[in-house]
This record gives structure tokens, C-alpha cells and sequence, in this order.
């Protein structure tokens, strides 16, 4: 076979250049066509050459518009954003009917159209309700005034956007009290007497209320807190003869309530009483057991525990003996001790000093008398 001539193989490999230069799209395209041109072949004479190109034209022009058309995104899924943070007060109680809740809402959610803040209440017994909804602000705090109901109110918070509502929030509670503090005093009694410098002021009222008590006879007060369960204890100095008494007391809310009595102070006092075991010794009987009782008795005649006690016994021809001690539930303290042989005649004497707390010092003596 002759070999082809320089001319044809020129043409055929820049042909091939040719095909190599082309894109792919256009490849895919030119297969396409010589398919569609043979099959046009094998169908003229059946008349079958419109159908075909009809359906060729509709294949390339699909196929060539889903090549060049701009992908479209699919609408996006709506997610629930975080809870929003309503602040705790400081003070649940209160007696105003209106406050601001002070709401963090997620940084997500600033400047969103489309999201709301959205209030609800409950009320002892009841569902919750929604009370209010309103746009997301410029910052993710916001400030929701809300109306309160007495007694008990919870508030919880929540994001909702476009039919998506988010957790709640932990919910707040806020107690609207209007009602002024109920003081009741348990002693002294209004008009009573107390023996005694000082009066103990106690009763009930409302949990954590705080108390003051003015004696406007001496100008003296004294203030405190009811305790958790309602119990107070003041303690106000008084003067000689009838005393005017105020007790004043804010509850949490912030309502006032008052008390007025009067206390007449009496003239009884903190008194001691000595007695011994004998008052006459012979010295012919040493040596001797010797006991010392006193009883302490506070101005209101009732005894004293806890008082401190010395007992000092000085008799001739030895040196002082003494002893320290306390008073018992009754009231009453001993001090015992023996006479030694070397007591000589003459006249001793026992003593006690007693100290409270509540009612200052006294003292007592007795004479005790050593004979032949």
C-alpha cells in the first residue's frame, strides 16, 4: 500500500488539534448532533425525521440549560434560638403593682424582624397565659414592664420566629403585698410592770420584717429583724415609772406597721438571800463542817440561773477561805467547808457577791460567832 502523502496527514492531525481544543460542553454537544444525524438517516424513510428532531432539540436545549442555568438555593429550616434570661430580683416581695423585667435575649436574635419576645404569667391554680409579645430591640437587653396580681406571680420568657418558639426561660416570681405588717406583742403585756432596767420586747409579725422599738420617755431604741418563722426579741431600756413604747416594723414589701403599748417599771430588785448551817461555833466542837447557801432571786421575784457566785467566809485565828460558783436552775448555790481546830473566839463573817447579766450586782452577810 502506497504511503499517504504529506498533504492529508497535515489535515488529519490538525483535525485532531482541533478536537483536543474543543471544551467539553461542546464535545458532549457534537456527539450529540452525529448521533442525532445517523439516526435522522435510519428514520427518513419511515417519516420519523420530525419526531426526531423535535425530541433532539428538546434534549440538547434541556441539556445545555441545566449547564448554564445559576443554581437556586432551597429555602432554609427555621431553628429555635436559645432561651432568653429573665433577672431575679433581689427582693421577690413588693408593693408596687407594676415592675420591669430585665430580659437577656441571645445575640442571635438582635435586630431580627421577625423574632419576638414573648411573656407569659402564671397565677396560683392557673395555666400560663401569654401577657406579652414584643419586637427583638438593638441590644440583647431589654426591659418588659408587667402588671402584677396579689399574691404570687411567675413570669417566664421565650423567642418565638416564624411559628418556632424557643425553651423558656427559668421562671421569676415576684409576691405583691399591699398589706401593712400585723405586730403582735407576747410580753410584756400593754400597761404590765417589769422590775427590771431593761424590757425584753417580744412577739410575732410577718417573716423578715424589720423592727424598731422607741421608748419616747428616754429616747431610747433598739432595732431588729424578725427571724424566718415571724419570732422577734427586742430589748429597750426603760425609766422609773410608766414608759410610752412604739414598735415599728417595715415588712419585705415594704408596707409599715406599728404597735404603741405602755411598761411601767417597778421598784423590786435583784436580791440575794445567805443563809449558813450555823451561826454559833464552840471551839470545843473543832473541827466543824460549815455550809453556805445563798438564793438569787431576780426583780420580778422570779430565781436566776446561771448567776455568778462567790461565797468568802472570815473567821478568827485563820486565813479567809472562798469559792466561786454559779447558780443552778432553782436559783441557789453551796459553798462547804470545815473549821479547823485553831479558830479562836471571836466574831466572823460569811459573805456572798453575786453578778447577772440582766440585772446588775447585790451582795449579802452573815455574822457567824465562834465561843469557847
Amino acid at each position: 500500500m502506497p504511503a499517504p502523502d504529506a498533504y492529508r496527514l497535515k489535515q488529519a492531525k490538525g483535525l485532531d488539534r482541533r478536537r483536543r481544543g474543543l471544551p467539553l460542553p461542546a464535545r458532549l454537544l457534537l456527539v450529540l448532533a452525529l448521533a442525532g444525524l445517523g439516526g435522522a438517516v435510519f428514520l427518513t424513510a419511515g417519516g420519523g425525521i420530525g419526531t426526531l428532531a423535535g425530541a433532539l432539540s428538546t434534549s440538547v436545549s434541556g441539556f445545555f440549560d441545566k449547564i448554564v442555568a445559576t443554581p437556586e438555593p432551597s429555602a432554609s429550616e427555621v431553628l429555635a434560638a436559645d432561651a432568653p434570661v429573665v433577672a431575679t430580683p433581689s427582693e421577690p416581695y413588693t408593693n408596687l403593682t407594676t415592675v420591669d423585667l430585665k430580659i437577656t435575649v441571645p445575640v442571635v436574635t438582635v435586630g431580627n424582624p421577625l423574632a419576638r419576645l414573648r411573656i407569659y404569667l402564671t397565677l396560683e391554680g392557673q395555666e400560663p397565659a401569654v401577657i406579652a409579645e414584643v419586637p427583638i430591640g438593638s441590644t440583647v437587653r431589654m426591659i418588659v414592664p408587667v402588671e402584677l396580681t396579689p399574691g404570687r406571680n411567675d413570669f417566664h420568657a421565650t423567642i418565638a420566629e416564624a411559628g418556632v418558639e424557643s425553651e423558656p426561660s427559668p421562671i421569676v416570681t415576684f409576691i405583691l403585698d399591699t398589706d401593712p405588717p400585723k405586730i403582735v406583742l407576747t410580753s410584756p403585756k400593754d400597761g404590765g410592770t417589769v422590775n427590771r432596767p431593761t424590757a425584753v420586747l417580744v412577739g410575732t409579725t410577718q417573716p423578715r420584717t424589720t423592727l424598731l422599738a422607741r421608748n419616747s420617755t428616754n429616747g431610747q431604741s433598739f432595732s431588729g429583724v424578725a427571724g424566718t418563722d415571724g419570732t422577734f426579741s427586742l430589748a429597750l431600756p426603760l425609766e422609773p415609772g410608766a414608759n410610752a413604747i412604739t414598735i415599728s416594723g417595715r415588712d419585705p414589701a415594704g408596707n409599715m406597721g406599728e404597735l404603741a403599748l405602755t411598761v411601767v417599771r417597778g421598784s423590786g430588785k435583784l436580791t440575794a438571800t445567805l443563809t449558813s448551817s450555823a451561826y454559833r461555833i464552840a471551839t470545843s466542837s473543832l473541827p466543824v463542817s460549815l455550809q453556805l447557801s445563798v438564793l438569787v432571786i431576780d426583780p420580778d421575784g422570779q430565781p436566776i440561773t446561771g448567776a455568778a457566785i462567790t461565797f468568802t467566809l472570815t473567821v478568827p485565828g485563820i486565813p479567809p477561805v472562798s469559792k466561786d460558783t454559779v447558780t443552778g436552775g432553782d436559783g441557789r448555790a453551796t459553798f462547804s467547808t470545815t473549821l479547823p481546830k485553831g479558830v479562836t473566839v471571836g466574831n466572823g463573817i460569811a459573805t456572798v457577791f453575786v453578778t447577772t447579766t440582766d440585772y446588775g450586782t447585790t451582795s449579802a452577810a452573815k455574822t457567824i460567832n465562834v465561843v469557847k
